[in-house]
């Protein structure tokens, strides 16, 4: 195998990763997402979700993994190969971080039916704790990595995360449905807290393999694209065909519900959404949910996850033909068949 194919196989590692870490917080078909996930980790060699820590457990692979480290400082090409899996494991770490600490519950909103408000605080601790300690590992092994452009490609794009997660909370679905929110606006605050972590550990994987600055850069516009695509995926299950959401509570700040607004006027959405409250106060997503499916925001969510996931396979024509390219294609059909 060509050392090209190589670095192109090993770095599909991330892109396992990724599926991996989403399984139980994806929206699409469980049957697809375990197709994709299981060819994924085939051809990485091993299933990716927290391998560090399973390793700890085997004696076979700790064995390796010592043998291993005394390679660290050479040139041997299985170095290489070892800080690209990392990178992936890093990935997901950081990732699941993040979920954990979007388990803190807000105390001043619980009411007695919630449970013991002792039993709230003590989860609260340790999903701070156990996020931070999370974090913490994959700081280290991100430092080992020993590239300082990956490091710094990781960093900021925890300091999106951040940054997007902060956007997310700091106003509520209703104050938003009076504000006139863009679907620019809603890419970038979705690139921020859902796109960057992918995108920005793509292009690391290629630096990784050696590669020049115009394959790092589409690798970056395949995770780019293949997160966005993800989200609208995401967002449209409540309202397409097949499910039985229509009497579920769906965010307001979501792709169809913007696109609605921008298709009717936000004049007209304000009005449907007063419209829609039960005794003046609480909203009637059972109402909203058939006014924005009678509207234009549906299908126009469904042209824009095509057109992300286009814009993702577009990307990885810069890369050979491969049972690895071949897989991360079989990622973007996931979340862009309906």
């Amino acid at each position: 195998m060509s050392l090209t194919l190589r670095r192109m196989k090993y770095g599909t590692a991330l892109a396992g990763a990724f599926c991996r870490s989403q399984i139980l917080h994806s929206s699409s078909s469980p049957s697809s997402w375990a197709k994709v996930v299981s060819e994924a980790e085939k051809i990485v060699g091993y299933p990716t979700s927290f391998m560090s820590l399973r390793c700890l457990l085997s004696d076979e692979l700790s064995n390796i993994a010592l043998q291993v480290r005394k390679l660290v400082g050479t040139k041997h090409p299985l170095i290489s190969t070892a800080s690209q899996r990392n990178l992936a494991e890093i990935t997901e770490l950081i990732h699941t971080a993040f979920l954990v600490h979007r388990g803190i519950v807000n105390i001043m909103e619980l009411t007695s039916s919630h449970g013991s408000l002792k039993d709230m605080q003590f989860g609260n601790k340790m999903a701070v704790l156990s996020g931070d300690f999370l974090l913490a590992n994959a700081s280290i092994g991100l430092a080992q990595l020993q590239n300082t452009k990956v490091v710094e490609l990781v960093s900021s794009a925890i300091g999106d995360l951040v940054q997007g997660v902060y956007y997310e909370n700091s106003r509520t679905d209703e104050e938003k449905v009076t504000d006139d929110i863009l679907m620019i606006n809603w890419e970038e605050q979705t690139f921020l807290s859902h796109g960057a972590l992918l995108a920005k550990s793509c292009q690391g994987a290629m630096q990784l393999a050696k590669h020049d600055c115009e394959v790092q850069e589409m690798a970056f516009q395949y995770g780019k694209h293949m997160s966005l695509a993800h989200k609208l995926h995401s967002d449209l299950q409540p309202f397409v065909e097949g499910t039985s959401c229509d009497t579920m509570p769906f965010s307001l700040n979501s792709a169809p519900v913007i696109l609605h607004q921008e298709a009717s006027g936000r004049d007209t959405w304000i009005k449907q959404f007063k419209q829609a409250k039960v005794n003046g106060n609480q909203a009637d997503y059972a109402k909203l949910h058939r006014i924005i499916k009678a509207g234009k925001g549906v299908s126009s969510s469904l042209d824009l996850c095509h057109y992300h996931g286009n814009q993702a396979l577009e990307a990885l024509r810069c890369f050979p033909t491969s049972e690895a390219r071949s897989t991360l294609e079989n990622i973007v059909y996931a979340v862009t068949k309906f």
